[in-house]
């Protein structure tokens, strides 16, 4: 055999950038065996020898644990299968390293405390299938022995929440909400209680009472207040609100009066409860969906603003 060909171990170490105890401990394992011995006793390898230890080296940065590495060093395994397979692996740690830091953001932001900490993680390490079951359990706990639409019913399953692989700080805090929701059986009751309203198919008294033409200049009195960023509990919503309150005082022959507002806040809540809203702004968000202006409801932001004490 040509001596040019072969290496000790420290011109391995110069060619690699492996230290020479890393290559002895190699050779020791048997994972990249000496090619022969040199008169004086001292390991010397060969050019396949140094080609493996530079792959070693390289699936060693990418993670491969040693037992693997050398079933592909002898040729047991392909670079492509282990690489698939650690690829595969490296998706879900990413994927765990995501929920972890937006979960981080979110405490950041919000200053949770250790007992909110502990619910947030554990929320968020629910796999797809249980976060899938949950949602599962709160439609068919609610909507499993309700006489409802079943298009309504279908609409509600077809928007189902799933968090993303990398979800946004915002995303988890909704999540973690709409967990909560979900499991409490208040809302379970409003949420079958606005089902079988829609089943009813029919209007709200004060919309019957009011007439269309009224109830049409209401939603888009309301619509353009929503869309130019009115808050129903600031000064800014008193005229909107009160031009409001005096129109269905005519049209129903009562007087404008806080005792008259507070009886139209009850009667648009028959039909849209604020946490069902609440339901389905978070479901927004969870989803990454775009906020559509003219499919958010007009009615909660109406009732907030009728019980705004500015306005009354």
């Amino acid at each position: 055999m040509d001596v040019t060909t072969l290496y000790s171990i420290g011109e391995l170490s110069r060619r690699t950038g492996l230290s020479v105890r890393t290559i002895r401990f190699y050779s020791d394992s048997g994972v990249v065996a000496p090619t022969t011995r040199s008169p004086a006793g001292y390991r010397l390898y060969d050019l396949d020898a140094l080609l493996r230890l530079e792959l070693l080296r390289t699936l060693r940065e990418l993670g491969m644990d040693l037992a693997t590495i050398q079933r592909v060093l002898d040729r047991e395994l392909s670079v492509a299968e282990v690489a698939a397979a650690h690829a595969d692996a490296m998706d879900v740690q990413i994927r765990v390293l995501q929920l972890r830091r937006s979960v981080l953001r979110v405490v950041a932001g919000r200053g949770s405390d250790p007992e909110e900490i502990k619910l947030m993680h554990r929320i968020t390490q629910l796999s797809g299938e249980e976060r899938r079951r949950l949602i599962d359990d709160f439609m068919d706990g609610t909507f499993g022995t309700v006489d409802a639409d079943p298009a309504a019913v279908a609409m509600v399953r077809a928007a189902t929440p799933d968090l993303p692989d990398d979800p946004s700080s915002e995303q988890v805090a909704a999540w973690v909400e709409l967990v909560g929701l979900v499991g409490d059986e208040d809302f379970r009751a409003r949420m079958r209680r606005m089902a079988m309203w829609q089943a009813a198919g029919r209007p709200l008294d004060i919309e019957s009472e009011a007439g269309e033409e009224l109830m049409k200049f209401t939603r888009q009195k309301v619509a353009d207040a929503m869309e130019s960023g009115i808050d129903p509990l600031s000064n800014r919503v008193v005229p909107v609100i009160d031009d409001l309150v005096h129109r269905f005082a005519e049209v129903l022959a009562c007087t404008p009066d806080t005792e008259f507002r507070d009886w139209m806040a009850q009667q648009f809540e028959e039909a849209h409860d604020p946490r069902v809203d609440r339901y389905w702004r978070l479901v927004w968000i969870v989803n990454g969906w775009q906020v559509v202006p003219n499919l958010v409801p007009v009615y909660p932001w109406l009732i907030q603003a009728l019980r705004n004490e500015r306005a009354a």
